[in-house]
């Protein structure tokens, strides 16, 4: 027995030795990870450039915070597309004619397009027709204002009443970077901020100052700044006001516009004065239930992602559907599949009303117009216009707003249906007048079943919209690229080159 443990206990001693060497050598290794990552996410701290209050370069920004403007600038990637929307190019004149008849008389009748990603916003404000060229500029310099962190700059230098009295066409070259950085953040501490001024106002007239919100607050509250709905106040001139002094809602937005007796345009067929709602994504969302959870917009569109020992909010601001694992799952526990079937499933009902209240709302307009060709009066018509207004209105609250009413399906849906309700019942009216006056019902209605036939019926000139807009683009944008590369010393147009 003695000469048997003799024996045994060299190979004994020999695998304790090895095993304890094999722990040490992973501890060593997990140790070095841990520092490592400690390395990593301290160095992330220390900042290459040292940024000014309002430094509009968003590659100058990223050269402190590599990981985050790489992933931002995944927002060139124009080659994701969901069933309704992505980050592609699609002409919605030309998917739904309507659109042109219900925007006669305003410029979102010459072009529509889905907004692609944020990188992309100076770009696409200078292509598109709406901003007009050199002779057809209408558009005031409030237009400028989501469009890239050189707004902040030169409002803090002028002050915003001065800044939104202008025309477009004048601010061209100051503003000359994308939607980045300094959109959303103070440069010392990265902390969220709100660098325009209309999204503060309104905030205080609800009594909340912008110190006072939590940070998953201001984790939608800097979309917030942007995508929402607001008008041009007419004194002072052009300035940038959000009409959410009733709240948030289609109806209370319409409460609020009739008493100041806002309108955007006058309709060029039917002559109602017409609302346009913009894009009011934040309005909507606070309806539905994921606010109602305290899910922030970052929350499903700028996802935390954790690189080596750094975590950060993915920068790619994008829709969900292109990246549900991330995204949805973090909370939801079903599969990517039933998930994408769920959205699928609520977008579908959405538009399918939605085009029942375009299609209503084009066929109202040009039945108005009827009426008018056939004599009516100011008095006789003016119920109808009224309900024309609000129809339309609460159609564009919901068309207007991304997600295809995702963001609240059953307020969209709500909204919705008051406008088919509207736009049918402004349609009896003018029946009734149009008896009364002799013309038989209905009244037949003209075709505009593409893009081209609904332009030219409203009476638009594309030829020399375009050719407007092609001496801008070919002799002031050189021009304003020119001075504003020798006023920054760099004027980088990005690319699409990482990972």
């Amino acid at each position: 027995m003695t000469e048997t443990n003799t024996k045994s206990s060299p190979f004994l001693k020999w695998g304790l030795f090895i095993a304890v060497v094999i722990i040490v050598f992973l501890l060593g290794l997990l140790a070095t990870s841990i520092v490592e990552r400690r390395s990593e996410s301290i160095t992330r701290l220390l900042p290459k450039n040292e940024l000014s209050e309002f430094e509009p370069r968003n590659e100058v920004w990223g050269e402190n915070y590599p990981r985050e403007f790489e992933s931002y600038l995944r927002t060139l990637d124009t080659n994701f597309q969901s069933r309704y929307a992505g980050s592609g190019t699609v002409d919605y004149l030309e998917r739904f004619p309507e659109l042109v008849i219900l925007w006669a008389g305003y410029a979102f009748s010459q072009e529509y397009n889905q907004g692609r990603g944020h990188a992309w916003a100076i770009e696409d404000i200078r292509n598109i027709l709406r901003t007009g060229g050199v002779e057809k500029s209408p558009q005031p310099s409030t237009c400028w204002t989501c469009k890239g962190p050189d707004v902040p700059r030169l409002i803090s230098l002028i002050g915003p009443e001065k800044f939104y009295n202008q025309k477009w066409i004048d601010l061209g070259a100051d503003v000359v970077n994308p939607i980045g950085c300094q959109d959303c953040h103070e440069p010392n501490t990265m902390n969220l901020r709100i660098t325009r001024p209309a999204l503060a106002e309104a905030m205080r007239k609800q009594g909340r100052e912008p110190e006072s919100f939590t940070h998953q607050e201001m984790r939608s509250l800097v979309c917030a700044q942007c995508h929402v709905e607001y008008y041009f106040a007419k004194d002072p001139k052009s300035y940038l006001v959000f009409p959410w002094a009733n709240g948030f809602s289609a109806d209370s937005m319409e409460k609020y516009y009739d008493e100041i007796e806002f309108s955007d345009w006058t309709h060029k067929l039917s002559r109602a004065p017409m609302l346009k709602g913009q894009h009011p994504d934040y309005e909507l969302y606070r309806t539905g239930i994921h606010a109602a959870r305290g899910v922030a917009c970052a929350d499903c569109h700028m996802p935390y992602k954790i690189e080596g020992g750094v975590k950060f909010s993915d920068h790619h601001i994008q829709s969900p559907l292109n990246n549900i694992a991330n995204s949805c799952q973090v909370c939801h526990r079903q599969s990517e599949e039933q998930l994408l079937a769920d959205v699928y499933e609520r977008q579908d009902r959405v538009l399918e009303v939605r085009r029942i209240a375009e299609k209503s709302l084009a066929k109202v307009h040009l039945e108005a117009k009827a009426a008018w060709d056939n004599g009516a009066s100011e008095e006789e018509m003016s119920t109808v216009l009224k309900l024309i207004r609000h129809a339309q209105w609460r159609w564009d609250w919901v068309a207007a707003a991304n997600s295809v009413g995702f963001h609240s399906p059953v307020e969209a849906l709500r909204v919705l249906s008051t406008s088919i309700q509207k736009s049918e019942q402004a349609s009896a009216l003018i029946n009734q007048i149009l008896v009364k006056k002799n013309v038989p019902i209905p009244v037949p209605l003209p075709d505009f079943s593409t893009k081209e036939k609904a332009q030219k019926l409203i009476g638009l000139n594309m030829d020399s919209l375009r050719m407007d807009k092609n001496e801008l683009l070919q002799k002031l944008v050189p021009e304003w690229d020119k001075k504003a590369q020798q006023r920054q010393g760099t004027l980088k147009k990005y690319s699409l080159s990482v990972k």
